[in-house]
């Protein structure tokens, strides 16, 4: 391309296209400002899965977007953030596809804590440092809410969040909208202003809402202004401001901080298909219970009606019992006096089987029993010790080194009498002892194909 993009230009009014125009004006912004410093404050940080890093510089009076490509953005050592002062070192270009206006960096280097975040740290410590953000002063929000309060603006995707969810939820809580504006320098007194008529218009919860944005968009939530009203707010309120990462003042002074205004919704909506089947639930288990009541109450009844009887009867009853143990007793006494008779015959019976004379008979011929038997074990036994012996010493026999060096097999031991079983014990040159089936052999090791052969010729 020409280096000058207006050396074409003729004086009959050329039509260019809007790419070749976009692509004329970066040659030309590239050229006059190829690498230039500029020192700003970070806004509206981005980092896509690319790698590469897209924020927003900008001082009290302008702004301009700048891009750091990945392979930049790997030697920066700074944590890139919003609201951080930095200076950065690049190109002034142009993105043609847009026709935006942008910066192209190599380097990013800190100039110190922006203004805004500064000051948003030095409000953040004075106001902790007053309690405003003790747990002590937090107020829990009400389970089942039937008034809520919300100070939103009454334009935008936030408001039709929250009705959608406590439509969705809980369509019987009754829902009024504050509005007011929630960005600029005149949000500020309208916020305070909200806070305080929802606190006194008796609900049960307020939620503080407003969608996401940069810090300065958010800034009227960083305000002491709005900080104090939240704090001096009796009725328990819940801050949704901006998205999940987004934090502000008006986060740590509040009750509850949420999210996002969806999930400060969810937070205040209680499920109404959840209230109807544990309502349902709790019905069921009441009748059980009275039905288990009213039974077991019927069958106690029962059994006292049972247990009530006529004294006359009671004592028939009685007499009937003392008739049956009488009985019984005489039947125990006759069962156990014919027990004790027979038992006595019975050691009679035994104490003449114990005779000395019968006992010295049958222990002599135990004795010459025992005495035949003797000779004829100790020959059997000396048979199966000796069978015994013969298969071990064969099974020995088998097993034995001896026996396979008598097929052909030798045995390599090394000068300490260790056996060899790997090439890898041995080294080129060694002498080793070769046992045969009969007598052994002195060998030298040649080669074992591990080490190079240095033999040496003199040996």
């Amino acid at each position: 391309m020409n280096r000058d993009p207006f050396a074409v230009l003729g004086l009959d009014r050329e039509v260019l296209t809007v790419s070749q125009l976009n692509g004329r004006a970066r040659v030309l912004l590239e050229d006059v400002f190829s690498s230039i410093w500029v020192e700003g404050e970070i806004s509206n940080l981005a980092r896509p899965a690319s790698g590469h890093v897209y924020f927003t510089l900008k001082d009290s009076g302008a702004q301009v977007r700048c891009a750091l490509f990945r392979q930049n953005a790997q030697r920066v050592r700074q944590a890139l953030k919003d609201g951080l002062a930095v200076k950065v070192r690049g190109k002034v270009s142009l993105f043609e596809g847009r026709g935006d206006y942008q910066l192209i960096l190599d380097t990013v280097e800190p100039a110190g804590d922006g203004a805004l975040r500064l000051a948003f740290d030095a409000l953040k410590e004075k106001l902790s440092a007053e309690g405003l953000f003790s747990a002590e002063r937090k107020v829990a929000l009400p389970a089942h809410p039937q008034r809520i309060g919300i100070v939103s603006s009454p334009t935008g995707a936030v408001i039709r969040d929250i009705i959608s969810v406590f439509r969705r939820r809980a369509p019987q809580v009754e829902l009024t909208l504050i509005p007011t504006a929630v960005q600029g320098r005149e949000a500020i007194n309208q916020i305070v202003r909200g806070i305080r008529l929802a606190d006194a218009g008796g609900f049960d919860a307020i939620i503080l809402a407003r969608g996401g944005g940069s810090l300065e968009d958010l800034w009227c939530f960083n305000e002491e202004a709005v900080a104090r009203a939240i704090a001096a707010c009796v009725t328990p309120i819940v801050s949704a401001v901006g998205h999940e990462t987004d934090v502000s003042i008006s986060d740590f002074v509040a009750d509850v901080r949420a999210p996002t205004p969806s999930a400060a919704a969810e937070l205040l909506a209680p499920d109404s298909s959840d209230l109807h089947r544990r309502l349902e639930s709790l019905q069921r288990r009441l009748l059980m219970r009275m039905q288990n009541r009213l039974a077991h109450d019927r069958l106690r009844l029962e059994g006292l009606s049972k247990r009530l009887r006529h004294p006359g009867e009671r004592l028939r009853q009685q007499a009937q019992r003392l008739d049956d143990l009488d009985m019984r007793l005489r039947r125990a006494f006759e069962q156990r006096l014919n027990l004790r008779k027979h038992r006595l015959a019975h050691l009679e019976t035994r104490l003449a089987g114990q005779h000395p004379g019968r006992t010295l008979a049958m222990l002599r011929q135990r004795i010459d029993s025992l005495a035949e038997r003797l000779p004829r074990a100790m020959r059997e036994g000396l048979k199966a010790r000796r069978l015994q012996l013969q298969n071990q010493m064969q099974t020995l026999h088998i097993v034995s080194p001896l026996a396979t060096l008598s097929r052909g097999y030798s045995i390599l031991l090394d000068e300490r009498g260790n056996a060899i079983r790997s090439a890898g014990q041995t080294r080129t040159g060694q002498r080793l002892t070769a046992r045969l089936g009969e007598g052994e052999l002195q060998v030298r090791v040649e080669d074992n194909h591990l080490t190079p052969v240095t033999l040496s010729l003199l040996d």
